[in-house]
């Protein structure tokens, strides 16, 4: 003989029926607003919806999907995002756009592994989705899986080759302009720039937002300011090594991304110079756990993660009610974040008079 409790049975519609002394197509009526429409009176309704509570009945949302071809059900497929701490805002971001409209999120983590890519989307189709939003932790060039064109289907954080796909992207252009323009409002003229040797788009981009500034202001390119490294603390510590050891160095440096700031910000301190006063430094992507605590903090480009995942939910929520149509494609600006490691070239902030230079 044992003591253990037996576990509780899960009330059914007809349990809520006969609670509330109707019928069971009565309690479908009311559980989905159509009660006033069928000519059921309010305290009816109210017995119904009293039963409900008192008994923790809940409808079964897969039946009812069955019943009106809809799951209210978005997938999200991802390489590695749902892990990371750099890009989670874009499922934050896709979330809360899913919620506004009432839809719920199904979010896999695949791991960059294409089986377990095909078979995340071969479940979510099994499960109903309405629409398909598939997400890389960068900004990159990819192939969508031939299965998301069973659905509408939004790229977030990559593009195809083509112009046949739907997709948000950063404005990597734009922020590496913003950033380096910002060097430039500082009265520097002489401004390096750590590439990353990476083949992606953002190296692309980014190197052309900095050379456009640059003519912007009417200040040649100088390809010896120009050190490619690898996009990572080392990468930086390297590069800026190299660039500040040469005759002329530079009085800023704008660079790739906030971890190869932090390189050339130590490279800087193991020769002595002082950040702003004997040096500038922008990085770009706002990483919170490296540019708020370098010394001093970091000026920076932030990535639009979170604006990024609301944008392709509502888009594609556009496409599955029919409201958008034909291929979308959107670049999102990337704001400038400033803190303290910006001065001109006198060590004066890049926000005082420059009357006196």
């Amino acid at each position: 003989m044992t003591n253990e409790a037996k576990p509780r049975r899960t009330p059914s519609l007809r349990d809520v029926a006969e609670r509330a002394q109707v019928s069971p197509s009565t309690v479908s009526l009311v559980l989905n607003d159509k009660a006033a429409a069928r000519g059921i009176p309010e305290t009816t309704a109210s017995r119904v919806l009293a039963a409900v509570a008192e008994l923790g009945y809940r409808p079964n949302a897969m039946a009812a999907g069955l019943r009106k071809q809809t799951s209210d059900t978005i997938g999200l497929v991802s390489d590695v995002i749902a892990t990371s701490p750099h890009a989670g805002s874009m499922i934050q971001g896709a979330q809360d756009a899913a919620w506004e409209a009432g839809k719920v999120l199904m979010i896999v983590n695949t791991g960059d592994d294409p089986s377990v890519q095909n078979r995340a989307i071969d479940i979510m189709l099994q499960r109903q989705v309405e629409g398909f939003i598939f997400a890389t932790m960068y900004h990159r060039i990819v192939e969508p899986p031939i299965a998301l064109r069973e659905l509408p289907a939004v790229l977030l954080d990559c593009r195809c080759s083509n112009e046949e796909c739907s997709w948000v992207v950063p404005d990597e252009e734009g922020g590496a302009f913003a950033a380096t323009t910002h060097l430039l409002e500082a009265w520097h003229r002489r401004i390096g720039y750590l590439q990353s040797g990476a083949a992606i788009p953002a190296a692309v981009e980014r190197l052309r937002g900095y050379r456009s500034a640059l003519e912007s202001f009417g200040v040649e390119f100088d390809p010896e300011l120009v050190v490619d490294g690898l996009d990572e603390f080392t990468g930086g510590l390297e590069a800026a090594s190299e660039l500040l050891s040469r005759g002329a160095r530079p009085s800023a440096i704008f660079c790739f991304n906030d971890r190869m700031a932090a390189g050339a910000v130590r490279a800087a301190h193991r020769m002595g110079l002082v950040i702003p006063r004997d040096l500038s430094i922008v990085g770009y992507d706002n990483e919170e756990l490296v540019a708020s605590f370098t010394d001093p903090p970091l000026t920076t480009v932030r990535l639009p993660h979170y604006e990024m995942g609301h944008w392709a939910v509502t888009n594609l929520l556009g496409r599955i009610s029919g409201r958008v149509e034909g291929p979308t494609q959107e670049r999102i600006s990337c704001p400038l974040v400033i803190r303290e490691s910006v001065a001109g070239p006198s060590g004066l902030t890049a926000t005082e008079d420059r009357s006196q230079l």
